[in-house]
């Protein structure tokens, strides 16, 4: 195949007028902070794809809490199948709307990777500690500045505008982010309500009686009815949306799973286990900036705090531990 050849076969996908909705944020378009040479087969959204799945904070997402420390079962989701889920769940909305799937997947798939070790247990203990920590602006950091060995993946801005406002009070510009925004929630809620069958914490008969009877009581089930609903309630708008019906069960499941799951005294104890390891690592590397690798402090632009949060953040639940029992626990 000649170069002119290969070159056509990116500038095919970018017709993408041709099959996407106007609303459909179109690859073409895309801008990045630094400017490259356009790839002679991938579009930009498909480029940032995969350098998120091809990168290392990807990678780790396997060894991270989604909602369980450290499982000792195999079939309890982590941050990346959790990703891979809500990838799965938002694509299938925006093929439904006709949107764009390579920006909702890149979105989709680097999501999280800001979240630190245990979960959002590990973010409050960093929040309490420095006083603002928010997963998904680290998540852009990571993007931006700390991936690719201090290179950063240098994404296109609708991916890390879809990334930093997937949680949160901000709205994504475009609606295949909205549809993450909203996706992630189905995904987690649905996905940890399966997670929690399974480790008995959970019946199904446990599900307050709205939640039940509009959303139904298997996760597929869940699943099926609030994406079909999105995609119904969102149909030729310039927006995301649910139908008030679905929005309302949604938010009684939330309340219910928040209740029962999260904040759940059998999981506590663990918990605050995993805030302590992330607490005694900060101020172990904080009182010796000198333990940390060179490098974050170089990527902190000298700030010792941020270095020391950029690499704690990054560790895995396993990592940590490890690292906690190396620094902090007498050998036998």
């Amino acid at each position: 195949m000649g170069l002119s050849e290969t070159v056509n076969i990116r500038q095919r996908s970018e017709r993408e007028e041709e099959r996407l909705s106007p609303y459909a944020a179109k690859s073409k378009d895309a801008r990045r902070e630094r400017q490259e040479e356009e790839c002679p087969i991938r579009t930009k959204f498909q480029r940032d794809r995969d350098r998120i799945l091809h990168s290392k904070p990807f990678r780790r997402l396997k060894h991270k809490t989604q909602v369980y420390i450290a499982p000792a079962g195999d079939h309890y989701r982590t941050r990346m199948t959790h990703s891979l889920e809500v990838s799965q769940i938002c694509r299938t909305i925006g093929r439904g709307l006709q949107l764009n799937e390579d920006l909702i997947e890149a979105i989709a798939l680097g999501h999280d990777v800001g979240h630190t070790p245990f979960g959002h247990v590990g973010e409050e203990a960093l929040r309490r500690i420095i006083g603002h920590f928010e997963h998904n602006e680290q998540s852009v950091r990571i993007m931006k500045v700390l991936a690719n060995d201090g290179q950063g993946l240098n994404l296109t801005e609708a991916v890390l505008d879809g990334i930093l406002y997937h949680t949160g009070e901000g709205t994504p510009k475009n609606l295949e982010g909205q549809i993450v925004k909203t996706g992630d929630r189905i995904a987690y809620l649905c996905h940890d309500y399966d997670d929690a069958l399974r480790a008995g914490l959970l019946t199904q008969s446990d599900l307050p009686g709205r939640a039940k009877q509009m959303l139904g009581v298997r996760p597929s089930d869940m699943i099926t009815t609030m994406v079909v609903d999105m995609i119904e309630a969102s149909k030729d708008r310039d927006h995301i949306k649910q139908s008030p019906e679905i929005s309302s069960a949604m938010q009684e499941f939330r309340q219910f799973m928040f209740a029962r799951v999260y904040n759940s005294l059998n999981l506590r104890e663990e918990r605050r286990k995993g805030q302590y390891i992330v607490q005694a690592l900060f101020k172990y590397y904080s009182e010796d900036i000198s333990k940390l690798p060179q490098n974050y402090l170089v990527w902190a632009g000298g700030n010792t705090t941020k270095a020391v949060v950029d690499y704690i953040s990054g560790l895995t639940d396993n990592y940590a531990i490890d690292l906690f029992q190396r620094l902090f626990v007498p050998r036998k």
